[in-house]
């Protein structure tokens, strides 16, 4: 079956992406407006929801506007026109465009912000440069007549079991032989009490987050046709996560700091502001540390990681000058807005591939042609009084 998907549709394929449970506390992610069983046909990707923003998904037909930061981050008791955002959220919905958020869950996902960073820039073998503690996961493993070992293996999938990446119903199964001998107070589903029986039986194991425990263990008992059937529950030991923020990564081959911001300025788009770096121009550059966004609360990390560089936006003064005195980083500090703006191509590349995999046809994407930096004006240093020494020594 095929046609123009939901909007609930929509928001499950990006919400299977971009969990919603992986964001900060504080975030404020998911769908903000827009009525989940309408028609999504394109939608529009940025940064910021903002209104010109806003008008260009209206000019180009958009359904639904994804953006990567909130609109309402802090909660609010209105949406009067009388506000930007007021006035925003309230001309998509008269506009019918629907306004979906991914911030911090998309930050942190794999692939995620950081991951297009790095991609931009040519580094390769990228890891997290602050995993997430990786999702908690148990094993069940039950014995159940070979008969109705898909049926119950079915209702282990139903409530959570065998989610592998991007594969369901996974399980392990084995033939063997199960025996017991039923009590006189017993109501066996085969055999009799006080006989001794033996059955064919299916083992069965299936992965689960063990947040779905409960849920998966309920469905075992109401599906397992024994009275009281043999399972089960083991806690898993796992591998580090992919998911985390930021990532550190390498150059195909070393370069010097100057070259590495060069090209760094090249791959990003454009802002007023461009680039700064903290470090000397010849400081050779090969392991690189990447974070869409704000970072420097990352330095520690990227020195533990073995970065020669790291290259964020938002940098403070007091925490670069530190840097800078600690020595053996280099960073670089480049706009907001264009270290995020690389995602928007994947994300928009994900959701039309994960929706043309479904049972729908392939939404139309486009990504935001606004340049959203709010930085609009730049006077080069070189224009600016440089102090002397005679200066200072002028002071009465």
């Amino acid at each position: 079956m095929t046609g123009v998907p939901s909007l609930r549709q929509v928001v499950a394929a990006l919400d299977a992406r971009y969990q919603p449970s992986w964001a900060e506390p504080w975030d404020a992610v998911g769908l903000v407006c827009g009525d989940p069983d309408a028609p999504v046909g394109r939608v529009l990707f940025a940064v910021d929801p903002v209104a010109a923003v806003a008008a260009e998904a209206h000019a180009i037909g958009a359904d639904l506007l994804v953006t990567h930061h909130p609109l309402f981050l802090r909660p609010v008791h209105g949406i009067a026109e009388t506000g930007a955002k007021g006035r925003l959220v309230s001309g998509l919905v008269r506009a019918g465009i629907a306004l979906f958020v991914a911030h911090t869950n998309a930050d942190v996902a794999s692939p995620g912000v950081s991951d297009a960073l790095a991609e931009v820039l040519g580094l390769t073998d990228c890891q997290p440069l602050v995993p997430t503690a990786p999702d908690s996961l148990d094993k069940v493993v039950t014995f159940v007549p070979v008969a109705d070992a898909d049926r119950v293996l079915d209702a282990l999938a139903a409530a959570g079991a065998g989610e592998i990446g991007d594969y369901r119903r996974c399980a392990w199964t084995a033939q063997g032989t199960g025996t017991f001998l039923p009590g006189a107070g017993a109501r066996p589903a085969i055999g009799q009490p006080g006989q001794v029986e033996t059955v064919a039986e299916t083992r069965v194991e299936m992965v689960l987050p063990r947040q779905r425990r409960a849920a998966v263990v309920a469905a075992l008992l109401v599906a397992h046709p024994y009275e009281e059937p043999a399972y089960d529950v083991f806690e898993l030991a796992l591998p580090p996560s992919q998911r985390g923020l930021g990532r550190v990564g390498e150059l195909p081959a070393a370069e010097l700091l100057q070259a590495f911001v060069n090209r760094a300025a090249t791959a990003l788009p454009a802002t007023v502001g461009g680039l700064r770096a903290l470090g000397p121009a010849d400081a050779p550059v090969r392991r690189v540390a990447v974070c869409g966004g704000s970072g420097d609360s990352l330095f520690a990390a990227a020195r533990a990681a073995g970065a020669n560089v790291l290259l964020t936006a938002d940098l403070r003064h007091h925490p670069a000058s530190e840097a800078a005195e600690d020595g053996g980083l280099c960073l670089v500090d480049a706009a907001h807005w264009a270290t995020e703006w690389p995602w928007l191509r994947v994300a928009a590349r994900t959701l039309r591939a994960d929706l043309s995999a479904g049972a729908t046809d392939t939404v139309e994407v486009a990504v935001s042609s606004q340049v959203t930096d709010p930085w609009r004006l730049h006077a080069p240093a070189s224009t600016g009084r440089v102090p002397t020494g005679q200066e200072a020594a002028d002071i009465p």
